[in-house]
């Protein structure tokens, strides 16, 4: 269904291309140390996200007395970057539609949350953490942007196009590929734990090789190998 296909909102290149859009934004208003902080703190963010799925990759046990394995990225994403965005659009408004905008994206960011359970991608607590963690980063940049002046009108034009020139760049980019590397690297071990997944979700790509099996779908290290483990 339509409806199931949202969680793809969070994935990695919509949240770092919209956050790619909030330090432009920020630089056309010549807020020039603004944007260097929220670069910052989105980076400070999604970093702490990728430890603890780096972290499971190698020890791949949870959290004693949890079903806890790795806080979920898109969870997080979409709480980092829609409130954010939301406030700095609705700049030329009243406070009180500013603050409802800024809601608005702290709720969707839950719905993404509720989401990702529901369909088997991540625990409750999970969800939460990283629910947490982008609404730090969010409330966080806000803070820092309260005073922002609105830049001209052109800035959502170059905004716009920062956005999708991040898309573009980062579409393929491998980030689970990226993972299991540190992941190795920390353990000199080539054989490393991916995120479970049920076979009948083990969906590979075209021209990546790899071989499901049972509650797993691992990546076999050949021809330029990826991951094809979704991290949520």
């Amino acid at each position: 269904m339509f409806w199931r296909e949202l969680v793809h909102i969070g994935d990695v290149p919509l949240t770092l291309a919209a956050a790619a859009a909030v330090a432009m934004w920020l630089v056309m208003g010549r807020r020039w140390r603004l944007a260097l902080l929220w670069s910052l703190l989105f980076t400070l963010g999604l970093g702490l996200v990728v430890t603890t799925k780096v972290a499971f990759i190698v020890w791949g046990s949870p959290l004693p007395g949890s079903d806890f394995k790795a806080v979920s990225g898109h969870a997080a994403g979409v709480t980092a970057v829609l409130p954010t965005l939301l406030f700095l659009l609705l700049q030329q408004w009243a406070p009180r539609l500013q603050r409802a905008g800024v809601a608005a994206g702290l709720t969707a960011g839950a719905l993404m949350g509720v989401l990702l359970v529901e369909q088997g991608h991540h625990s409750i607590a999970e969800v939460m953490a990283g629910w947490a963690i982008g609404a730090a980063v969010s409330l966080g940049g806000i803070w820092l942007a309260n005073s922002t002046p609105r830049p001209p009108g052109y800035a959502l034009w170059c905004s716009t196009v920062v956005f999708a020139a991040t898309i573009y760049t980062m579409h393929s980019f491998p980030f689970g590929y990226v993972m299991h590397r540190a992941a190795h690297a920390l353990t000199g071990n080539s054989t490393s734990i991916p995120f479970t997944a049920p076979v009948r979700e083990c969906k590979i790509r075209p021209k990546k090789e790899a071989s499901c099996l049972p509650e797993k779908c691992v990546v076999q290290p050949a021809r330029g190998w990826h991951s094809s483990e979704r991290v949520s």
